[in-house]
């Protein structure tokens, strides 16, 4: 059996919804969220495209449950790193941006019901995709910063195996998130961080990233409109 093909071997907290090969998981998980619920967990068959995406249902205001976006990447690093060739680096561009190599492969991202910053949203959709392979026609290095799992060395991990895995790190992460706090959320996210570079690194209660220069200086960057713009998805090629 093509695996691909077959079901996923998934926790029983999940319920799994499968997708044609051509299937977009984002959409369709935004599109039955209200209905489908917590654990609801959408992913594409394609052979070429890790593409999964899980419905939350945050018991917080919106302001603090955007941070899933954090445990959602962390979740798909460790997930990554299960299968790794040796010494293969496993990265983050803040906020949402995986890299393997220093490559883009793919990131994270989130929608939810529309409402206030203070309100918690009745869904959340937490959506997480990797390039697998290169397009067709496609040869390594045509272009630069954009790679793919199986030319860093993952042979031919599947998006399925990988699904299997993301679910399970996912599940653990939430709930070390709930047990410890958003602090060791983002402790394991900044071990991963690799740009932007500054003396110091740290996250916010509501999801800024906080840099202190060697002067002294602050920056912060807001996480809230960089969430309504997810860029990882035109710098790592998947905006088609």
């Amino acid at each position: 059996m093509r695996a691909e093909a077959r079901g996923l071997d998934l926790p029983p907290l999940y319920r799994e919804v499968r997708l044609r090969e051509a299937g977009d998981a984002f959409v369709r998980a935004c599109a039955i969220a209200s209905e489908a619920g917590a654990g609801t967990l959408v992913w594409s068959r394609s052979p070429r495209l890790f593409d999964v995406a899980v419905v939350l249902e945050p018991a917080m205001p919106l302001v603090r449950a955007r941070n899933a976006l954090y445990v959602g990447m962390t979740a798909l690093a460790d997930a990554l790193a299960v299968h790794a060739p040796p010494e293969n680096p496993i990265s983050f561009v803040w906020p949402d941006l995986v890299e393997v190599n220093g490559g883009a492969v793919g990131g994270v991202r989130l929608a939810w019901e529309e409402v206030g910053a203070l309100r918690a949203p009745a869904w959340m959709v937490l959506h997480a995709a990797l390039r697998l392979v290169l397009d067709e026609g496609g040869e390594p290095g045509e272009t630069p910063g954009v790679t793919a799992l199986a030319e860093e060395g993952y042979g031919e991990l599947d998006g399925a195996t990988l699904a299997e895995s993301y679910a399970r790190h996912l599940m653990a992460g939430l709930h070390d998130w709930q047990d410890q706090g958003f602090s060791a959320v983002a402790t394991r996210y900044l071990e991963r961080l690799d740009r932007p570079r500054a003396a110091a690194r740290g996250l916010d209660p509501s999801g800024d990233l906080l840099l202190r220069a060697e002067d002294g200086t602050e920056t912060r960057h807001a996480l809230a409109p960089a969430l309504a713009m997810p860029s990882w998805l035109h710098i790592a090629g998947l905006d088609a």
